[in-house]
């Protein structure tokens, strides 16, 4: 069903050559930019319908940014890109558990009002990422072993279909939209708003244990075993990166308990002694020190492999070449799931892949500017998940950072899954404009 839009100010266009054309087509990914014929600055929805409608009517290709932490699919010299970064609103209503985000929102902005009723969203590890883009990839957040995929606790959206309709989704109007969207992607059109349900936490036990793999090669068999035995409270996950030239296992823990039970959990990691110990109870405001992942923009590349089960000899061989001495920086991360990832919801959605016990995410750190330095970062990446072929379950759109052509990594969806997303992409954008950081095939 459309919605009307009362907004009735022509949108802000920014061209080549202005300081506001480059700061809208911006974002966290260095690597590469859009560069579109055209920049919109939505400030609301009707400027998003102004812009798509315009760019349909001339057959131009369209694409959103909000922050541009996935950007994977630019626009090269043609078409418009929507910055939605103005369109930042939060609106919680503390009554019913819920917030209404603005495309252009970040995490923290979400986690700040939520917190002010002692609620949180489903956010992922790094707070500067824009909330509605990480929902429609599924999210995997720091409460994702209690309370599942983010995109599970999505109840509305707020979409602009390529031929400049505005439609309410849900689980009555547009159903198929409404399982699309929520793990799908943004192949269907430019979501200017989406309303979420909140969780009624406002403290848990967080932080990260540092060790060294040269001291501690037995950190990575103890882990694993770990997880085993861990109960849906407890989310973590082990990264393992060149820190000070020294190679480093960080596991983060994001617990929903109290300390003291925390404490008895993780003894058996504390008992290898690590190199910094920074667990402790904090606010929800504070879980960006769970991963305390660098939050300035840099280019990078990546790919992900979803498992049912990790082989330890396997992941050992792939942290070892890895390691330090190389020519370009590789990051390895495991990210324990279950728990309530593995249950659907109670209105089907687009996640697949629900059995994967640990995701497994090969980042590369490259140089802005130098094609080699990505190629062999990409090698290396393609190198180590290939070892992973032949028992990938699939992998998790949140978890890519590349072009789609150059993808070797196993399918985000099931068959079944794919197929009907690609139906509904014909469907909502039968020329195909629209550019979408992930691209279905």
């Amino acid at each position: 069903m459309s919605a009307d839009t009362t907004d009735t100010e022509s949108p802000v266009v920014y061209h080549p050559g202005s300081a506001e054309y480059d700061e809208h087509r911006a974002g966290f990914q260095l690597r590469e930019q859009h560069q579109p014929a055209h920049v919109v600055a939505a400030r609301a929805a009707g400027d998003v319908v102004a812009a798509v409608r315009h760019a349909a009517e001339a057959s131009m290709p369209i694409a959103v940014q909000a922050t541009g932490h996935g950007l994977a699919n630019p626009l090269a010299g043609e078409g418009v890109l929507v910055s939605t970064r103005r369109m930042d609103s939060v609106d919680v209503d503390p009554g019913a558990g819920t917030a209404r985000v603005g495309a252009g929102a970040r995490w923290r902005d979400v986690i700040e009002a939520a917190a002010r009723y002692d609620l949180a969203p489903l956010s992922g590890s790094m707070p500067g990422v824009g909330a509605v883009s990480y929902m429609l990839g599924g999210g995997i957040g720091l409460m994702a072993r209690r309370y599942g995929f983010a995109a599970d606790h999505v109840t509305r959206l707020e979409l602009v279909t390529v031929d400049g309709s505005l439609l309410t989704v849900s689980e009555h109007k547009e159903p198929d939209l409404f399982w699309a969207l929520r793990g799908g992607g943004g192949s269907f059109g430019i979501v200017t708003a989406l309303e979420m349900a909140l969780v009624p936490v406002a403290r848990l036990v967080g932080g990260g244990l540092m060790f060294d793999l040269g001291e501690t090669p037995e950190v990575v068999s103890t882990w694993l075993r770990w997880t085993a035995t861990m109960p849906s409270q407890m989310t973590s996950a082990m990264t393992t990166l060149e820190i000070s030239k020294r190679h480093m296992a960080h596991v983060q823990i994001a617990y929903l308990g109290s300390a003291a039970e925390a404490d008895e959990l993780v003894a058996p990691l504390r008992a290898l002694k690590p190199a910094y110990d920074g667990l402790q109870e904090i606010p929800y405001r504070r879980s960006d020190t769970v991963f305390s992942e660098p939050d300035q923009p840099h280019a990078y590349v990546g790919d992900n492999v979803l498992l049912r089960a990790i082989d330890e000899e396997r992941l050992r061989d792939a942290i070892a070449a890895s390691a330090p001495g190389r020519p370009d920086r590789s990051i390895i991360s495991v990210r324990h799931l279950g728990g309530a990832l593995s249950t659907p919801p109670r209105v089907p959605n687009a996640v697949s892949h629900r059995e994967a016990m640990y995701l497994l995410c090969v980042v590369g750190v490259v140089a802005p500017t130098t094609k080699s330095n990505a190629a062999r970062a990409r090698a290396l990446q393609d190198e180590l998940l290939a070892r992973w072929s032949g028992t990938a379950v699939g992998s998790s759109p949140n978890f890519t950072f590349g072009r789609p052509d150059q993808r070797t990594a196993a399918e985000p969806f099931d068959a079944e899954r794919r197929d009907r997303l690609l139906q509904l992409a014909r469907k909502y954008d039968p020329a195909g404009l629209l550019h979408p950081s992930f691209v279905i095939a």
